[in-house]
């Protein structure tokens, strides 16, 4: 019997995958909500957070980001539970004597597997970032502290031709210390600006330079001049010296493409990591099909064990899976690693699993 194009088991499988995963993640952020909320309950009560922003701010835009973030995890466990269920109560067993064949049986898991890979794209994408911005200006306000400060000498090309230099930068008083400024037009030094230290002012929108010294190189001679104090504008603000906790997280994917090209340009010394939170975008998705796969493959065995050892071996492949994918990225981020490599690698690794599994799995 064919229910809107699809057998009637089809429907059966996907409706039992798409609500399993549901339940599961319903579940799983009931309890995460509870645990964050005994932790951050002195922090909301000392700052005095409006029971209206919590609810609002800051849980409804945690929600989907932590569904989000597991939801490969909650993929795989749903797929396993309900799968183990039916191989425990022999209805593969009928399904594969009925004459489908293992491979067809695995159409309606990759059917419900796109609709979940579709949605975490999505939500990657164009969802979880405009939420994690409004989360992280309730974290800013009522938990902690932003902004940290940027690494000791810092170097950036901040237009072509123009390089900015400064020892170090204090965050708390935007204050920047040994600013320099170089001009180059056709690999020839233009002019050069040196202060000791340089302050953004919030009001003017400008950097003040204090006990300044320029030099500007003309075709008749150079030009030396000096001072005590003078504003100047620069393609650059205070906060460019700074490094917002989670940044990138609150960019949708234009903004994340242009904010790399802006990074690349000024040379910035943290590519590797914007890298990996735009390759780890498109790589999430993809795990749920690899997921999947090996989870069917393991739980459509009925074993003595039953759904328990199932379930047990299930949680021991994702949190190696995760545990991989972790060790993974902080090697593309301080190791050298490339990132998309790094991204990928798991996927690539475990889609070997997820076939070998497969091709043992019964027929």
């Amino acid at each position: 019997m064919k229910v809107l194009g699809f057998k009637l088991i089809d429907k059966y499988i996907i409706l039992k995958f798409i609500g399993t995963y549901f339940y599961a993640i319903a579940l799983i952020i009931s309890i995460a909500v509870i645990f964050d909320v005994a932790e951050k309950i002195d922090d909301f009560m000392e700052k005095e957070a409006p029971l209206r922003a919590i609810l609002f701010d800051y849980y409804l835009n945690f929600i989907p980001y932590f569904a989000n973030l597991f939801s490969a995890l909650f993929t795989f466990i749903a797929v396993i539970f309900f799968t183990s269920r039916m191989a425990y109560n022999t209805e593969i067993v009928a399904i594969l004597s009925s004459g489908v064949s293992f491979k067809r049986l695995m159409y309606p898991y990759f059917i419900g597997a796109f609709i979940i890979a579709l949605l975490t794209l999505l939500l990657n994408l164009f969802v979880i970032p405009p939420a994690n911005r409004v989360k992280l200006e309730f974290e800013a306000l009522y938990i902690k502290n932003p902004y940290v400060n940027a690494s000791q000498d810092i170097h950036r090309q901040i237009m072509p031709g123009v390089f900015l230099y400064v020892e170090s930068y204090s965050a708390a008083n935007q204050i920047a210390y040994k600013f320099s400024l170089e001009k180059f037009v056709d690999g020839e030094l233009k002019s050069k600006l040196i202060t000791d230290y340089a302050r953004w002012d919030t009001v003017k929108n400008k950097w003040v330079l204090y006990n300044y010294y320029e030099r500007d190189i003309r075709a008749e001679g150079e030009v030396i001049t000096s001072g005590w104090e003078k504003d100047t504008t620069v393609d650059i603000t205070g906060k460019d010296f700074s490094r917002r906790t989670d940044e990138i997280a609150a960019m949708n994917y234009f903004e994340l493409n242009n904010h790399i090209a802006q990074q690349r340009m000024q040379g910035a010394d943290n590519m590797e990591e914007i890298l990996v939170e735009k390759h780890r975008r498109f790589a999430d998705p993809f795990s749920t099909f690899i997921l999947t796969l090996i989870g069917v493959s393991l739980s459509s065995r009925k074993v003595r064990g039953g759904i328990g050892l199932h379930i047990g071996m299930g949680l021991l492949l994702s949190f190696s899976y995760i545990l991989f994918m972790r060790f993974s990225m902080m090697f593309a981020i301080g190791g050298g690693l490339d990132p998309l490599l790094a991204v990928w690698l798991p996927n690539i690794l475990f889609m070997g699993v997820g076939i070998v599994l497969y091709r043992m799995a019964p027929k």
